[in-house]
Order: C-alpha cells, then sequence, then structure tokens
C-alpha cells in the first residue's frame, strides 16, 4: 500500500512541477515552413515560384485576424523577400522568416524539406547565380558552406542583420 502511495505522489508532482516552472521570457517560436505549391505566386511580384531556381522565402505575419492561409507570405527569392520585409510596415508584423539552405539543396529546384531560420542564416550577396528576379541574396545555415560558395560563385559574405536596401539593390 506504501508503494502504491509514493508512485501516486511521483506521479502527481511530474505533472505539477513543470506547471509551476516559469515560462522564458525570450522563448522564440518558430513557424513551420509551409510547401510551395506549383501555383504559389510570390506576395510581391505575382511570379509562379516554382518556376525557378535560387533559394526561396517565407514569412509569418503576426495578424490574428487572418486565416492561417494568409499568415504565411512565399516569396520567388529571397530578394524579393527582403524588400518586402525591410519595410517599416512590414517588418514590425513579422514573427518569423524563412530561407532555403542552399548548402543543402540544389539550386535549380531548392527543396522545401531545407527551410532555416533567417535570422540565424548567413547570406551570399553579389555571385554570379541567379534567382527568380535576376540577382538574389544565397542562404546557408553554415558560414563555411557560405565562403565555398562564394570562392566558387564570387559575393560578399553578410548576416541577417547587415541586408538593407541597398544591398538588395546592387
Amino acid at each position: 500500500m506504501k508503494l502504491f502511495n509514493y508512485v501516486s505522489i511521483i506521479v502527481i508532482a511530474l505533472f505539477i512541477l513543470p506547471a509551476c516552472s516559469p515560462e522564458p521570457k525570450n522563448k522564440i517560436t518558430l513557424q513551420q515552413a509551409v510547401a510551395i505549391e506549383t501555383a504559389d505566386e510570390c506576395h510581391l511580384c505575382g511570379m509562379l515560384i516554382s518556376n525557378f531556381g535560387g533559394p526561396k522565402g517565407q514569412l509569418f505575419r503576426k495578424e490574428v485576424t487572418e486565416a492561417a492561409s494568409n499568415k504565411v507570405k512565399k516569396f520567388c527569392s529571397t530578394r524579393d523577400m527582403f524588400s518586402f520585409y525591410l519595410d517599416p510596415e512590414n517588418k514590425r508584423n513579422v514573427t518569423t522568416i524563412l530561407v532555403h539552405d542552399m548548402s543543402k539543396s540544389p539550386w535549380s529546384s531548392p527543396d522545401d524539406k531545407y527551410f532555416i531560420n533567417a535570422k540565424n542564416a548567413w547570406f551570399v550577396s553579389g555571385s554570379s547565380q541567379t534567382g527568380a528576379m535576376g540577382k538574389t541574396l544565397a542562404s546557408f545555415s553554415d558560414k563555411q558552406a557560405a565562403e565555398t560558395f562564394i570562392s566558387e560563385f564570387g559575393g560578399i559574405l553578410l548576416t541577417f542583420e547587415e541586408i538593407n536596401l541597398s544591398i538588395l539593390m546592387e
């Protein structure tokens, strides 16, 4: 009988104690990437996303009044995604930004299994590789992979914070 009581106390404690611990204040919720379908159009330019090679982008907005399908904005290139994101009206309403990891995905047809958090990614601007809108920002999860890409295709290495409108105009 005593064993049953001890087991009961342990089981109850396992459920109650986690509920008492405070949530971390800086916890970031990362949305899951949404598959790019063949009929999906770029939110910025309206081009069919899957018709072009190079890294794509997705961002998720804060609006809770929008339908879930309208919460994600898909882009035919990282350049278009940043052009949209860097507008101050859009920037403050974005919760998550995702880009393809081009160290794991073929340039000609990026695989949606390899979306990464853009804020932690390394970017290459000014390479000879092009995307849907011409010049684009190649995105990588690993700095060494980005440097290897630069040695083959040229360009400069950037962090998420270093990307601005003047970089996009080059």
